[in-house]
């Protein structure tokens, strides 16, 4: 493996949605998220490590040591099992969940980078504080969330088409939002990169995946989803120099026409104001 990163990193991710719901709420009917209060959208941070966990997995075929604990459908205990194995001959029992706890930050992606609950009764591997946080994402004005009805053109079985009349036709809905450009905010400590060993080669694959997350993401309920601006304020030690939400100020988003409602990237102008980072902060543009 390789050292863990040595300094404090601050992003500010700016991605859009067309056509689509890019984060349903099961306690709504599905509707995408939003502040009642405002109106804006929302979307929670573990929507948007789902899709960086998925594009890891795509990318390295489920594989050692950039494979993923958290995955659809897993069987967590069994996932936990290989750690178990390699430890099987340490008869203290604290020494025994350490040393499986470093062997499932050495081998999964995910929890060495965000973290991990693996303290239950079957092959228990303690508790992991993972370096990588995110806020909850917000659109940058409100979003219209809009329901449209849609048809089925067959039935499933002999049984459903004679309960129905006319032309066979099931009706449906779906949930989605014309257009909303979402604003979240991350947070990398190298602190925490010391306990779980995430590396230089993590980040960047990190990186990677938050600007290409969205690439194999794709699906009809999602409409068109693109990372559209990934600013990185990089830190030259490992507490960093300058206060999170200060960097995060030098971003700014602005809507060009307020009098109509925006309906693409090119609807708003994205500025960084570099020339006011504090010393000691670098600000580095990947999108």
């Amino acid at each position: 493996m390789s050292k863990p990163i040595e300094n404090r990193y601050e992003f500010v991710l700016l991605f859009d949605v067309r056509n689509g719901n890019p984060n349903g709420d099961p306690d709504g009917g599905n509707l995408p998220r939003i502040d009642p209060e405002t109106g804006h959208g929302i979307t929670t941070d573990v929507c948007l490590k789902r899709k960086v966990r998925n594009y890891v997995e795509l990318l390295h075929e489920d594989s050692y040591p950039n494979s993923i604990y958290i995955k659809e459908k897993a069987i967590l205990a069994e996932r936990r099992k290989p750690a178990y194995a390699s430890v099987e001959e340490v008869k203290d029992k604290s020494e025994k969940v350490s040393k499986a706890r470093i062997w499932m930050c050495r081998n999964f992606f995910d929890v060495r980078a965000f973290g991990a609950v693996m303290s239950t009764k079957v092959n228990d591997c303690g508790q992991v504080r993972g370096p990588i946080q995110l806020s909850f994402s917000r659109s940058i004005d409100p979003v219209v969330p809009l329901v449209a009805t849609i048809t089925r053109m067959a039935v499933e079985t002999t049984k459903e088409a004679e309960k129905q009349s006319g032309d066979n036709r099931t009706m449906g809905k779906k949930a989605y939002i014309p257009y909303g450009l979402y604003r979240v905010h991350g947070f990398i400590s190298a602190p925490l990169a010391k306990q779980t060993e995430f590396s230089e080669e993590d980040l960047k694959l990190f990186w990677q995946a938050l600007m290409n997350m969205f690439e194999h993401d794709h699906s009809a309920s999602r409409g068109e989803m693109a990372a559209q601006k990934l600013i990185v304020f990089k830190h030259d030690s490992e507490l960093g120099t300058a206060p999170a939400q200060n960097l995060f100020a030098l971003v700014k988003t602005e809507r060009i026409d307020k009098e109509k409602p925006p309906r693409s990237i090119s609807d708003y102008r994205i500025t960084v104001d570099t020339e006011s980072a504090p010393q000691g902060v670098e600000v580095i543009a990947m999108l």
